[in-house]
């Protein structure tokens, strides 16, 4: 019966027609109901100067808090979710520097939360590999900037020679490569953010004078790499803005108490001049973020193995650190936020314990052993852990002029 049908000529046509017009209605129904310029896929490109464009994102702009031009409002922390630290901003590492669930929804979720505690966001992104496949993935850094963060760090350590961490090496010209995407994809998503310049590898100002230029002669190459990916920009690094990381014990130093052991205040100086700033005219902050700033507990003359000398170095530490970027108007992020495990021993270097409980203001001392009455606004405001006492330092609360003696005895 079917195959008699298909033997009449009018019939056959008659179907051909049929099959014709509904074919014809599929695809006018795809075309008016498929927006008119579907979303482009991004594949991994290893060429900065033609940077693929991502799916546009749709910010909550009732959230997003207005990006901060005030270099000396940023003071903030290594962030650690499920712990408040009272502080304006928080520093979240991406993905690609070992927390491996800060991505996607997760990240941005991560993010919309602080937002919605008022708390700013840095958000590090680290050079993945020298894999230049990896190394220039758009997705990525498409995905980072997805999260819709108040600043980002473009790289970390990538001048460093440690064989022990040699993957964070870069050379400058794939330096300069993976900065001008990563700059350029965090800003096609929120224009006028800060992107850092990656960050300088901690130095002792007057150990390590010809590091300090090998790190200045890094940044020549760099810019010499983005003038040829940008040859009518005239880019210069020094009117970018550049993360360093400072592990010292500024204020201690021989056993006891010393103000003027301070390699922060010393790398200040030096990148001051290498900048061409006056470094008390409040205008070094435009050039230099400290991302990383803690005091150090082993292999810098601290005896790591007495927990008084340690508590004494750290708290001193948090002090003068916060002390000094506030006075040079220089934004800074205290690190880190919790103590944590690595190499088989604790670092005692947080504000908090491991599990996220603040820490006394000596930490080798029981809870509550200690207090210390700042000053803020007229008012006297009793301290007994670190994670109060940064939050009320980075408000200009001021110490009592006891504090040395309290902290010591």
């Amino acid at each position: 019966m079917m195959r008699n049908i298909f033997k009449k000529p009018i019939t056959i046509v008659f179907l051909v027609l049929v099959v014709c017009s509904i074919a014809l209605a599929f695809m006018a129904y795809r075309f008016t109901a498929e927006p008119a310029h579907p979303p482009v896929q991004v594949t991994p490109t290893p060429t900065p100067t033609a940077i693929l464009p991502f799916p546009s994102a749709t910010p909550k702009t009732n959230l997003l808090p207005p990006v901060e031009n005030n270099p000396a409002k940023v003071l903030g922390i290594e962030g650690s979710r499920g712990v408040n630290f009272q502080v304006p901003w928080v520093r979240v590492p991406y993905a690609t520097c070992g927390t491996q669930v800060n991505k996607g929804t997760y990240l941005q979720k991560l993010v919309e939360d602080y937002h919605k505690q008022k708390v700013r966001v840095l958000l590090t992104v680290c050079q993945t590999s020298n894999d230049d496949k990896k190394l220039y993935d758009t997705r990525l850094l498409g995905d980072a900037a997805r999260s819709l963060p108040d600043a980002v760090q473009c790289g970390n350590e990538q001048m460093k020679n440690d064989p022990s961490v040699a993957f964070l090496h870069l050379e400058p010209a794939k330096f300069a490569r993976f900065y001008d995407l990563c700059e350029r994809t965090m800003h096609s998503f929120r224009k006028g953010i800060p992107t850092l310049l990656g960050s300088l590898d901690p130095q002792v100002a007057r150990f390590d004078v010809q590091n300090l230029y090998g790190q200045v002669a890094y940044l020549d190459e760099v810019q010499a790499e983005m003038q040829k990916l940008h040859p009518k920009s005239n880019w210069q690094w020094r009117q970018q803005a550049v993360g360093l990381i400072d592990s010292w014990h500024n204020g201690w130093s021989n056993g006891q108490y010393n103000p003027d052991e301070n390699n922060l205040r010393d790398q200040f100086a030096f990148w001051a001049q290498q900048f061409g700033v006056d470094i008390n005219s409040g205008k070094l902050g435009q050039h230099l973020w400290v991302v990383e700033g803690t005091a150090c507990f082993k292999g810098c003359g601290v005896n790591e193995n007495d927990p008084s000398e340690i508590a004494k170095a750290h708290i001193f530490g948090l002090i003068v650190d916060v002390q000094t970027a506030m006075q040079y108007k220089v934004p800074f992020f205290y690190f880190s936020g919790r103590d944590f495990f690595d190499q088989g021993i604790i670092w005692p270097i947080g504000v908090a314990d491991p599990q996220g409980k603040a820490k006394p203001l000596r930490q080798d001392l029981a809870p509550g052993s200690m207090t210390l009455e700042l000053t803020c606004g007229g008012k006297k405001t009793p301290v007994r852990d670190q994670i109060q006492l940064l939050s009320q330092l980075y408000k200009g609360c001021s110490l009592p002029g006891n504090y040395v003696n309290i902290l010591v005895s």
